[in-house]
């Protein structure tokens, strides 16, 4: 995945952004998502996700520790 892709996502994501992240078709991006591996929320008709818990999950870290380590970073 390359850092532009990564920059350029937004800070909620949508189906569509998981896919692109991902390369997987509609069908795939929506059973990960309803699967429950990790949080997502409903606004109207859209699945949103943010995007700090899906690269947690999607580097294999718990979004609890990913926020552990980086409030040891920060000092």
């Amino acid at each position: 995945m390359s850092s532009q892709l990564l920059d350029n996502l937004p800070e909620a994501l949508e189906v569509r952004h998981i896919q692109q992240v991902l390369e997987c078709g509609r069908k795939q991006a929506y059973e990960l998502v309803n699967s429950g591996v990790f949080h997502f929320v409903r606004v109207g008709t859209k699945i949103k996700v943010s995007k700090r818990v899906f690269l947690a999950w999607y580097e294999g870290t718990d979004f609890t520790e990913w926020l552990e380590e980086k409030k040891r970073r920060m000092g």
